[in-house]
């Protein structure tokens, strides 16, 4: 073959291998969409008890709210949901989630406080026959703040993503604490008071030593201290729950986690940041250098930059009036 007859066919044979190069990485990136992690992973914890993990990140289209963890207790009289998920959409996430690990019904759902992911997706389960429990100071909270996070969740997750999702109340509520034998498994509930928000309560599992700490817990991520929180009271809810020794605790966001990692992201922050304000009002410091309290040492806690001022800023305004 000539010089002038081979130069066509190298070309031609360079632009096959460039075609099947980008027709190759096409293919890979379909099946990493096609075969991509769920949103809410699921983490079996022990037997018929699981937890689904849910991003650390803010809430947005894609995870449709459901930005924290969920609870799932299989038992013989159906399944019992710990938290519904922020949205209509976002609780059909996770029922979708939960038809992974069983076929038995959603009877039962816990709602562990007044934050949207812990109780707006109630309707959503309600319309398939579950019943709803609460304690009463979640659901007082839930009333008073419903317009407040449909306007919020509205701006992060878009119309679309809040379509259906309407306000639907638990069924049954109880003030400090509720015991539940239900399927044959025995389960507690338990508000020891105000947290992140005025109604979080823990759910506990005694004969697994499992608990699902709602907003009372964060670990991996900063907590954030909002005008429904009450630090102090939210360093009791913590105690409170560390007094049932919990072999295995879910918290409301990060991974599953054990006591001690539970006290490092949260128990130690609050009661940091608890007395580290005290100091710096003590010394006669006003709320504009508030910025000047050293919180490094929690620098390890995703969302730091972001909610470390206004933690302390909201510290000030509750140690005023204390």
């Amino acid at each position: 073959m000539s010089r002038q007859q081979g130069a066509p066919v190298r070309r031609s044979a360079a632009l096959a291998t460039r075609w099947f190069l980008l027709l190759s990485l096409a293919s890979a990136a379909l099946a990493g969409r096609a075969f991509a992690e769920p949103l809410l992973a699921v983490e079996k914890l022990a037997d018929d008890v699981y937890a689904l993990i849910g991003p650390t990140s803010d809430r947005d289209a894609e995870n449709l709210g459901n930005n924290a963890n969920f609870g799932v207790i299989v038992t013989a009289g159906g399944v019992v949901l710990v938290d519904p998920g922020a949205t209509r959409r976002g609780a059909r996430m996770i029922h979708d989630a939960v038809r992974t690990i069983t076929d038995q019904p959603v009877a039962l759902v816990i709602n562990t406080g007044g934050q949207d992911h812990r109780w707006l997706g109630n309707g959503y389960f309600k319309s398939l026959g579950a019943r709803v429990i609460a304690s009463e100071n979640a659901v007082a909270d839930q009333r008073a703040r419903l317009r407040d996070q449909l306007i919020r969740l509205d701006s992060l997750i878009g119309a679309e993503g809040l379509a259906g999702t309407e306000a639907a109340y638990a069924d049954e509520t109880f003030a400090e604490s509720k015991l539940l034998d239900f399927g044959g498994v025995r389960i507690q509930l338990h508000h020891a008071g105000q947290a992140h928000t005025p109604g979080d309560s823990f759910v506990w599992l005694p004969a697994q030593r499992i608990a699902f700490s709602g907003d009372i817990v964060y670990v991996d991520r900063m907590l954030g201290i909002g005008s429904q929180s009450a630090h102090r009271s939210w360093i009791a809810a913590f105690e409170a729950l560390a007094a049932k020794e919990p072999d295995i605790l879910v918290p409301g966001h990060g991974r599953v986690s054990d006591l001690a990692r539970a006290k490092r992201d949260t128990y130690d922050y609050l009661t940091f940041l608890r007395a580290a304000v005290q100091g710096f009002m003590g010394g006669g410091e006003g709320m504009e250098t508030i910025g000047n309290i050293d919180q490094s040492r929690f620098d390890y806690l995703d969302n730091y930059a972001a909610l470390k001022g206004r933690n302390a800023q909201r510290v000030f305004e509750e140690l005023e009036w204390e």
